[in-house]
């Protein structure tokens, strides 16, 4: 310290003074004397030496340069000021940044950062980084120590890689800037933000669905900023841009707690807010019912007890006092015979001791969670944020207009015995009253008919109507799906603009888009007049609303009203493999090692849905079209709208309405109907040799036969000569790998089922240098009989009989 100390003086007597710097390097100072460091590039912000109003102390801070109305908004020694003008900035060789006292040669503050090269540089952003010189990198930087404004670019949340914590703390008062007593953080269990009086929660948001942040307004870009919510297996964090350049805009926790988003009017040269509270409502209080006490703000009074709770203290509640909570009506035992009670559209509860589970996603996996710990008192589940469960008492809970989410609380049998016995109750006096005017309406109800024929099937397709939306809120409500708003994949998708337009499946258009908060989405919109595509809509929202896998892509919510149906899923900016390996040119092309990443993700992908995931799903039009690539061209199986569940008995079913799509489709399931795991089987080693040749099975042409790409590549294989199935656009392959591909793709497409093998066996064939593999027997429908270049899935209710396929018998060696 001796040593930093007189190499400080030696600064001071050698370095000019100057007023307005750009940054600040090794052993350079910045004293308290007016000097400045002014952001780079547009000179929004500045750091130096200040004194809040009515105070003589000093602290070095970072403020907007050109908002007349003095606003600081970072300070470095906001726990340890200076009580003169002796302060000096500087930075050590190692890169440490250091605020000093000229006259006592103590410490008042440090970054403790380390960098090679170093210089202390305010971005125009507003922040303060100790930037590398060798790496570019910053080795230090004042948004990773949040005070109590959060501005443009500046996180609030999590780094789970990390741990870094981003946060705000008031000041203690507006003339002091030491810690104060309320924080503003968020919750990293839960996409959910907490506000704090030292320990005391005052505050708490709705849990983020991906759209908004419980009953509140979703997330939409406004004249001032564009909020950002980010919420993924790395990050958890909260922040916003300006609209403009010219827009300034911050996020304030005011030394008594309120919060505030707040934009510089020129105009009147004052700070206008844009939003004056977070608490909008009574319940928006923490805490306000009382110990599982629901809140409403549409009742009157606002505090209840749900169905199978009562009050703790009932004179209390008669005087309007419901602090004390509620309690069960029947206590748990834990007994097998408990139940869990749906609510919906709730602010989940908090508790100190509720954990989270990201990994399950399935609402009957969280139930068995929460229901083998008799301690566990509620469960909430969502593909978004995993399983939660609650224990012990539950504590601001409300009720939602829009939003929220099913909150299912544990019951003892009794509360659900009583219901039965009341709809009993309610059967048997209906019944009783019904009968009475039995027979009269028999007696009309022959006239009546035929009068109103007509108007019966009218009022029959009302009904119907009526079933389908009741059909379609049950449906989001079991999938714990998020809702999107029209309005929400509207203004994403540019209302359906051609130009989003991505793609064509076969129950409807696709459509690019861009939430408010940033993220792209593919809009699978199903068309009106597909008669047959709301089943399939419906079984794809069910099923893949229960899977979760790296090589399935991943279903963020959707939107049900009448007819019109969409879902919302993560963009594809690769969109798919079709695209990747048909048609290509030397430049375009794929090379071999991204082939076989992309052979094994959907193997992966394959086993997970046939083995692995919590259902036995079978696909059923696999295909390469179907394969979608992210950004590192990682393989995602898609489109489960012809997906079908098996049971753990089931090896095999059958349909009289095959559908698929011709070239993937194995022998058994076109000519038979008969599916099992084995067809998509079939369908995966099609695809392993479209990815090693390059060429589509359908409509594969040669000049010496007439055999579709499975005949050639048996040919092939007959005669010795495998390696010439390879893609010519490829170079140097590595002719082992390529040829266990071709050999492991030839065992999946055989004619018989029995004989393929199952996805385990694939995989461990494919990442197995030393597997001892069987040799190949024919294929199935390696015989084109029309030559098309169609490849868009079929249905159809005639069966084919093996006679009407023309096949010419090969014999292996």
């Amino acid at each position: 310290m001796k040593l930093l100390f007189v190499l400080l003086c030696f600064a001071l007597i050698c370095f000019p003074k100057s007023y307005a710097i750009e940054f600040i390097k090794p052993n350079q100072t910045l004293l308290d004397n007016a000097e400045t460091l002014h952001s780079t590039g547009q000179e929004t912000f500045e750091l130096g030496f200040f004194s809040p109003r009515n105070s003589k102390n000093r602290y070095v801070g970072i403020w907007y340069k050109n908002v007349q109305d003095f606003t600081v908004v970072w300070v470095a020694n906001r726990e340890n000021p200076l009580a003169d003008s002796s302060g000096v900035l500087t930075m050590t060789p190692t890169g440490n940044v250091v605020l000093l006292s000229n006259q006592s040669g103590v410490t008042i503050w440090s970054s403790y950062s380390s960098a090679k090269n170093p210089s202390l540089e305010l971005l125009g952003s507003g922040n303060l980084v100790v930037k590398d010189g060798g790496s570019g990198s910053y080795a230090w930087q004042s948004f990773d120590h949040p005070c109590d404004t959060q501005i443009a670019g500046m996180k609030l949340g999590w780094d789970f890689v990390t741990g870094q914590n981003w946060y705000l703390t008031s000041w203690n008062s507006l003339q002091d800037p030491s810690i104060g007593n309320y924080t503003y953080k968020v919750d990293p269990r839960l996409p959910q933000v907490i506000q704090r009086r030292g320990n005391e929660i005052v505050y708490r948001s709705g849990q983020w669905d991906g759209v908004r942040f419980g009953g509140d307004p979703p997330f939409v870009e406004n004249p001032a900023y564009r909020p950002i919510y980010v919420f993924n297996q790395t990050h958890a964090y909260y922040t916003f841009e300006n609209i403009d350049n010219s827009s300034v805009t911050r996020f304030w926790v005011h030394p008594s707690g309120s919060l505030q988003q707040l934009k510089w009017n020129r105009g009147t040269g004052d700070w206008t807010p844009i939003v004056f509270t977070l608490r909008k409502d009574e319940c928006d209080t923490y805490g306000r019912c009382g110990p599982n006490g629901f809140c409403d703000n549409n009742r009157s009074p606002v505090c209840y007890c749900p169905t199978g709770f009562v009050p703790k203290v009932p004179q209390d509640w008669a005087g309007l006092d419901s602090s004390g909570g509620c309690v069960l009506r029947a206590k748990l035992n834990c007994s097998a015979r408990e139940g869990f009670q749906r609510f919906s559209g709730m602010k989940l509860p908090y508790s100190p001791d509720y954990l989270v589970n990201r990994s399950v996603v399935s609402k009957e996996d969280c139930e068995l969670i929460c229901r083998r710990n008799c301690s566990c008192v509620a469960y909430s589940v969502s593909r978004l944020t995993g399983c939660a469960v609650w224990f012990n008492d539950l504590f601001d809970i409300r009720v939602y207009n829009t939003g929220g989410q099913n909150l299912y609380l544990r019951m003892a049998a009794s509360e659900f015995e009583s219901d039965k016995d009341g709809k009993r109750s309610v059967a048997i006096i209906s019944i009783s009253v019904v009968s009475g005017f039995l027979l009269l309406f028999l007696v009309g109800a022959y006239i009546i008919r035929k009068r109103t024929s007509s108007s019966h099937i009218s009022q029959a397709d009302a009904i119907n109507n009526s079933n389908e939306d009741e059909d379609s809120a049950h449906l989001v409500e079991d999938a714990d799906l998020p809702s999107f708003g029209l309005d929400i994949i509207a203004n994403a998708t540019n209302n359906f603009s051609s130009i989003n337009k991505i793609g064509e499946g076969g129950f409807g258009l696709v459509y690019k888009g861009m939430l408010p908060t940033g993220q792209e989405i593919a809009v699978k919109r199903l068309s009106k007049d597909s008669g047959q595509g709301i089943a399939e809509f419906k079984n794809e929202v069910i099923l893949i609303s229960k899977l979760q896998h790296r090589n399935l892509v991943r279903l963020l919510g959707c939107y049900i009203h009448k007819e019109d149906r969409m879902l919302i899923y993560e963009y594809m900016s690769n969109k798919s493999l079709d695209l990747y390996i048909f048609n290509q040119t030397r430049g375009t092309t794929v090379d071999w090692q991204k082939r076989f990443d992309i052979i094994v993700g959907i193997a992966r992908g394959l086993l997970y849905l046939h083995r692995d995931s919590r259902l036995r799903i079978i696909h059923r039009d696999l295909k390469a079209s179907n394969i979608l690539l992210d950004d590192e061209m990682n393989p995602k199986i898609s489109d489960f709208g012809l997906a079908r569940i098996f049971r753990d008995d089931q090896t095999r079913v059958n349909t009289k309405r095959v559908v698929g799509t011709y070239g993937y489709m194995s022998p058994e399931y076109a000519i038979d109907g008969h599916f099992s795991m084995k067809s998509d089987v079939f369908s995966f080693g099609v695809i392993i040799l479209e990815i090693v040749s390059g060429k589509k099975n359908r409509g594969f042409d040669h000049p010496d036969h007439d055999l579709n790409l499975l005949g050639h590549a048996w040919k092939l294989w007959n005669d010795g000569r495998p390696i010439e199935l390879v893609d010519a656009l490829l170079e140097r392959v590595p002719a082992s790998e390529v040829l266990r591909c071709i050999q492991v793709g030839l065992l999946c497409v055989q004619k018989r089922p029995e004989e393929r093998p199952l996805m385990s066996s694939v995989l461990y064939m494919l990442d197995s240098d030393n597997a001892s593999l069987p040799q190949p027997k024919q294929p199935g429908f390696y015989v084109e009989r029309v030559h098309t270049e169609t490849d868009s899935s079929s249905s159809w209710n005639k069966t084919y009989n093996s006679t009407e396929l023309t096949v010419t018998t090969l014999h292996g060696r």
